[in-house]
């Protein structure tokens, strides 16, 4: 029996989302009821944290622990199971107000009342003290805790915690010992505070590499990771790391170095693989003591730093002292014109130069030069001085001072002689090309000719106009003390594009009346086509053939390049081409028959 395919048959799934929506107000009601609740809870922790601080304002911070770290708080606090579900609220004071923990935290609990929040109250001892006994957790667990409240604490702690978490993920079989110092033992750490810390990397396992590599290596890979656990943290404290390979902290464990001996007093340990704390140990008991020659060592290092100090002071001011007018001096010369002399030229040069030459610079400056270049600095180089006071460094500093305010003025005085040069040489070539052009006559009759003859016909521009008169302009306010540095640089480039298209002008007008005297003849020999130049100029042609040239005037001659120049010189003087017909007669009793190819 076959059913009827038309028939609605039920599928299941179907109606899911009937069914999710008759569910849909209830999962909105539920989410709803969560939102109100995290909100009341919100509001009670600001109200419990304004209340702790305004009675016990010493408060170092407040934060709440993670739940999964609650286990690591059950030994030390006889915490109710049931409690686990808590909000567990750390709060952490100051080491010197332990007398006040029994009485804050029976006001804190009182404050509480019903609420299902969890107390714990610990000084920065008491994290460290867990530290000493191994119990890393504990303290991570604080140093992750939400910051409901921080004076600078928690943040150092997180952003230690979190780089060391990195750290370890990738090189746990290398390091030992992870431990801080520094200000957040101390217990005066603040927001800004640096946060130290020391890594000890074990090396004595190592062989497919140099220790010093592994130590590079390594050391550069922790250091990446400081900016990576700093934006984790969300803290502004700088992260500080020193990364020791074992061998070379216990060296110096073993000759105790005093750094060495401090760290491992004050330091606290967030990680450590036995290495650390035993040292720590050592110490307490007064096992780890320097030897007679350690004390020799270090007794030592006192008179030569001081010694070394000296010796660096006085590189660090005689070389700054002697550089800061070796380098503007040479500036200058250049400036002038010079090449760029040697310090040891330097001085010789500015005597003879500004002093001697130009009388632009006092003997006084000199003096100063003089005095820092070879008494001073040449005098520690050699060894002669070995020591300079604080009253001669004054004296030098202020001579010094003296010196390159003069070398300001001196460099002014050098740029308006240049500026002076350069707008009179500009002034000079150009209406040398002008009287070349239009004869010689006064400045106003050449412009106005200019004007006339040459831009009103098209021969040149308005704009060479304008760059005629601002160059002359230029030269008439520079004479009267009117320095425009600008003003002279934009003359000077506007000036070489006049002075150009007045030089390829005078060019096209000497040449044109000799283009037209250029002729190319083509005549028979022997049976053979032959090519010839002829040149015709100052009345005279000139016959150029394949070896030889002809003069031709009323007869034919042999001549050379030098009467061709001679000839050519004085029709650039001519301004019309006269031709001799006589010429062409000759021509052809020299050539027989030819034909010009123009």
């Amino acid at each position: 029996m076959v059913e009827d395919s038309n028939e609605r048959q039920e599928i299941p799934g179907m109606n899911l989302e009937n069914k999710y929506s008759e569910k849909k107000p209830a999962i909105q009601e539920s989410n709803e009821k969560v939102q109100k609740e995290m909100e009341k809870t919100k509001k009670e922790i600001e109200k419990l944290k304004s209340f702790i601080l305004k009675k016990y304002p010493f408060t170092q911070a407040i934060g709440i622990l993670p739940p999964q770290s609650i286990k690591f708080f059950i030994d030390e606090e006889e915490v109710p199971k049931e409690t686990e579900k808590y909000i567990h609220l750390n709060v952490i004071i100051p080491e010197e107000k332990i007398k006040k923990m029994s009485e804050m935290k029976k006001d804190i609990v009182k404050e509480i009342g019903k609420q299902k929040i969890w107390l714990n109250i610990k000084t920065p001892v008491d994290i460290w003290e867990v530290c000493l006994d191994s119990k890393f957790e504990l303290a991570g667990a604080i140093a992750m805790s939400f910051p409901i409240y921080d004076k600078g604490i928690l943040g150092a702690l997180r952003v230690a915690e979190i780089h060391k978490s990195l750290v370890l993920q990738k090189f746990e079989k290398y390091v030992v010992s992870y431990v801080i110092g520094g200000s957040l033992i101390r217990g005066d750490t603040v927001k800004t505070s640096d946060v130290d810390v020391f890594v000890i990397i074990n090396d004595t396992d190592v062989k497919r590499m140099p220790r010093v590599e592994l130590k590079e290596r390594l050391r550069s890979m922790i250091y990446q990771y400081v900016a990576e656990a700093t934006a984790l943290a969300g803290v502004k404290n700088i992260l500080n790391v020193q990364v020791y390979l074992l061998t070379d902290f216990w060296e110096s464990v073993k000759d105790a170095h005093p750094v060495m001996f401090t760290f491992i007093r004050d330091g606290v340990p967030l990680y450590d693989r036995g290495t650390f704390l035993p040292w720590k140990a050592l110490l307490k008991m007064g096992r780890l003591k320097p030897s007679p020659e350690a004390i020799d060592m270090f007794m030592s290092m006192g008179d030569n730093t001081v010694k070394r100090v000296k010796r660096t002071l006085l590189d660090l001011v005689l070389s700054e002292i002697y550089w800061s007018v070796i380098t503007p001096s040479q500036a200058l010369l250049m400036l002038y014109g010079l090449p760029p002399p040697t310090p040891k030229q330097v001085v010789g040069d500015m005597k003879d130069t500004f002093m001697t030459k130009e009388k632009m610079l006092e003997k006084r400056y000199i003096d100063i030069l003089e005095k820092i270049v070879i008494k001073y600095y040449k005098g520690y180089e050699h060894e002669k001085i070995k020591e300079v006071s604080g009253k001669e460094i004054d004296v030098l500093l202020q001579d010094v001072e003296d010196y390159l305010k003069r070398l300001k003025e001196l460099r002014e005085q050098i740029e308006k002689r240049t500026q002076e040069k350069t707008i009179e040489q500009i002034y000079n070539d150009l209406f040398h090309l002008l009287e070349a052009i239009f004869g010689k006559k006064s400045q106003a009759a050449i412009l106005s000719e200019f004007e006339n003859e040459m831009v009103k016909k098209g021969k040149f521009t308005e704009q060479h106009l304008r760059t005629l008169k601002n160059i002359i302009s230029s030269k008439t306010e520079f004479k009267k003390g009117k320095s425009n540095p600008h003003k002279v640089d934009e003359a000077r480039k506007n000036a070489s594009i006049l002075i150009n298209d007045l030089i390829e002008y005078s060019q096209r007008c000497e040449l044109l009346p000799l283009e037209k005297g250029k002729m190319r003849l083509k005549y028979k020999k022997s049976g053979k086509d032959y090519t010839a130049e002829l040149l015709i100029c100052s009345g005279e042609g000139f016959l150029f053939e394949e070896r030889s040239i002809k003069k031709i005037t009323d007869k034919i001659s042999d001549s050379n390049m030098k009467e061709v120049n001679d000839a050519v010189s004085r029709q650039k003087a001519k301004k019309d081409l006269e031709i001799n017909p006589k010429i062409f007669e000759l021509l052809k009793k020299e050539l027989g028959n030819y034909e010009i190819v123009l």
